[in-house]
């Protein structure tokens, strides 16, 4: 059986065309919709007069994903409760092997970043994410969204501004992270309301997506003692033979929590100047299908 070239192509530049997608929506399989239907116009497409498949790709990806993020931003205004992005597995291995280039990848994709973005223009979003994430110089990024130059490094300035301001401030040191969130489960599961308030800043934020779907607070909670109260008392009325596994998600160290083998919940923590700064969770079941045991 001869290989599809077609095919070979395609499934080549996938990883960058999932990363495009990914961050424009948040959510795995709005992203994954994007990508299906970037192959079928692919599929369907003159290759003989495609000279650089791999800009053609990124351009239908990116157009379609502007036009996927119109739609859900609609859907989003909604929502019940805070959104969050959908958790993505970010061990990138051998794909990313430059050091730098995984930690802009890694940056991009978290969840602070991704809220942050939420409140870009579909545009904005685009620009931001192939400039910043992907480092595409302006002129691919006009020829892509069909702008002038001018008017791209406009979006640039504006995105990256805004972004830059919105983000909360955190480090993104693996080990730090790592340490602090298994000290983090330590002193929840433990009950140990004194530690977890030795490990959370004055003024952390927790926020929770559950979509109205599942257990977890529709605003954001605020204070050391009001967060660690929260989790404490979430600790004693969560489900027994509750498993929790560290993962890589989103750039960064992530707590899941497996029940009956399937994702309940997921906790992830933003770090700075040796605190925790913000807790995520996600709890929306809807947001955790992708993620499984092993």
């Amino acid at each position: 059986m001869h290989a599809d070239p077609a095919v070979d192509v395609f499934q080549e530049h996938r990883p960058v065309l999932q990363g495009v997608a990914y961050r424009m929506l948040g959510r795995v399989a709005d992203a994954e919709d994007v990508v299906q239907e970037a192959w079928l116009r692919w599929s369907a497409a003159d290759r003989s007069a495609v000279r650089e498949p791999r800009a053609y790709l990124v351009r239908v990806t990116t157009r379609l994903a502007i036009d996927r993020l119109r739609q859900v931003q609609a859907r989003r205004e909604s929502y019940v409760g805070p959104w969050l992005p959908e958790p993505l597995a970010t061990d990138f291995g051998d794909a990313v092997p430059d050091s730098a280039e995984r930690a802009v990848l890694a940056e991009s994709v978290t969840l602070a970043v991704l809220v942050v973005m939420e409140s870009l223009s579909p545009l904005e979003r685009a620009v931001f994410v192939l400039r910043e994430a992907f480092g595409y110089p302006y002129a691919e990024i006009a020829a892509i969204l069909e702008r002038g130059e001018a008017a791209v490094r406009q979006l640039a300035g504006r995105a990256r501004r805004h972004v830059e301001e919105g983000k909360p401030r955190f480090e993104v040191d693996p080990a730090r992270q790592r340490d602090l969130t298994e000290r983090f489960l330590a002193a929840a599961a433990g009950d140990d309301l004194e530690g977890l308030l030795g490990l959370l800043a004055a003024d952390v934020r927790l926020v929770g997506d559950s979509g109205g779907k599942a257990k977890a607070p529709l605003r954001i909670i605020r204070t050391a003692d009001k967060v660690g109260r929260f989790l404490l008392g979430a600790a004693r009325s969560g489900v027994s033979g509750m498993e929790f596994v560290l993962r890589e998600l989103n750039g960064g160290i992530a707590l899941v929590a497996f029940s009956g083998g399937k994702a309940d919940s997921v906790f992830q923590v933003d770090v700075a100047d040796g605190r925790i700064q913000t807790v995520y969770i996600v709890r929306n079941p809807d947001k955790l299908v992708s993620l499984t045991r092993d």
